[in-house]
């Protein structure tokens, strides 16, 4: 190069010389920081998670220019889930990419996000102070999501590196599955007699209605005894009540598929989440049934249970894939005397779910039923009474009740 003619190596030399001071000074960058999160109870899939962040400076220095960034789940895939694992429509490129498998890779990584979760700037931190700030992020899966620590980041002079400390700070939050808006709908059924009813609910309704007095008989308990009858008469007299009569619907979810992870899955669950939310169980009682490593059975309404609880069980339900439709069969035919109706949420439409269904209807407890599916995906033989979902357009079906 004829330096007499060219000045680009100047420009080389200066780049250079800034790359160099850029990343000497992103060295000297050794800032002591400790945080704490102010973390509600609970998230939601796909809305925002606004939180408050405390730093605490432990230097005798100023900080400034400080952002901080959460560290989230690491997405990559283990190399068994990677061998394992097929990219939708896989089939279809070519051998160069389904031997390197990059575009798997990729399509794991987005599947496998736990949250985004971007910068966020944090004041000026004083000597032995502490700053606040408030940072958001977006869930992406349901689930516990767990925050590792953080790392505060600070820009050299010229912009052109950033120097990185890491912040310890292992929390974690729930996150609950995504819910849909439901018109105004209707429930099937009427109300049966729950057996043990006063003992199982609460002083809502009928569930404990005032009848008449009489007198005491050996074995009713102390707390039916009505003092100021006792008080007038001088002798022993109870009160008694009228037998409980109230809706029970049960709220079903299929769980039987053979991948670890679905769209379809996850469709579902948010499905029956909107379900459990919109349901009045003031005035009923709903039992969530599905089966995991075992069958389970969670009831809420009238004093038994919070609808919070039934989407925290929600928000770790797990594909089952060891079991047969026929566990979950069994589970709701042996409850079937107290529904007063069923509501079943399915992810195929296979023999064993039209005897599950034919056999709930021969007994007489009507149901809703769903079929989540693929988008364009074709089911044969589905009756019109069964309300299709597409995934991708689920609030749309669900618009149509």
């Amino acid at each position: 190069m004829n330096t007499n003619q060219s000045l680009v190596y100047q420009a080389f030399s200066l780049l250079l010389a800034l790359l160099g001071a850029s990343a000497l000074s992103g060295l000297a960058f050794r800032a002591r920081l400790a945080l704490r999160r102010q973390l509600p109870r609970f998230a939601t899939v796909g809305e925002p998670l606004s939180y408050r962040v405390i730093v605490r400076n432990e230097t005798g220095r100023t900080q400034r220019d400080l952002c901080i960034v959460e560290d989230l789940p690491d997405p990559r895939p283990s190399f068994e889930e990677f061998v394992q694992s097929r990219e939708p429509g896989e089939e279809r490129r070519n051998w160069f990419d389904r031997k390197v498998g990059y575009f798997r890779w990729t399509w794991l990584l987005s599947r496998n996000r736990a949250a985004v979760c971007g910068e966020h700037p944090l004041p000026p931190l004083p000597p032995r102070g502490e700053g606040e700030v408030r940072v958001e992020l977006v869930p992406l899966k349901r689930g516990y999501l767990g925050l590792r620590g953080a790392t505060v980041l600070r820009p050299d002079p010229f912009g052109v590196f950033k120097a990185a400390v890491t912040i310890p700070a292992r929390e974690s939050v729930l996150v609950l599955p995504r819910r849909y808006a439901l018109p105004r709908f209707e429930l099937p059924g009427t109300r049966k007699y729950q057996h043990g009813g006063v003992a199982l609910a609460s002083s809502v309704g009928d569930s404990e209605e005032f009848v008449s007095l009489r007198d005491y008989r050996p074995g009713d308990p102390l707390r039916r005894l009505h003092w100021k009858s006792l008080a007038k008469l001088g002798k022993p007299v109870v009160k008694e009540y009228q037998d409980e009569f109230f809706v029970r619907h049960a709220l079903v979810l299929d769980t039987f598929l053979d991948a670890p992870q679905s769209d379809r899955f996850e469709e579902a669950v948010s499905v029956a989440a909107s379900f459990a939310c919109a349901i009045d169980t003031q005035e009923s009682l709903l039992d969530l049934l599905f089966v995991g490593p075992e069958a389970y059975c969670f009831t809420a309404g009238r004093g038994l249970g919070h609808v919070d609880r039934m989407l925290e069980i929600l928000a770790c339900v797990r594909p089952c894939r060891d079991r047969s439709f026929a566990a979950l069969h069994h589970l709701v035919i042996e409850r079937r005397a107290a529904l007063s109706g069923c509501i079943a949420i399915l992810l195929a439409w296979t023999e064993e779910r039209r005897r599950f269904l034919g056999h709930l209807a021969s007994l007489g407890v009507p149901t809703l039923v769903f079929l989540v599916t693929e988008a364009g995906a074709l089911e044969p033989d589905v009756p019109e009474s069964v309300h299709r979902l597409e995934v991708g357009r689920v609030a749309e079906g669900l618009a149509r009740l």
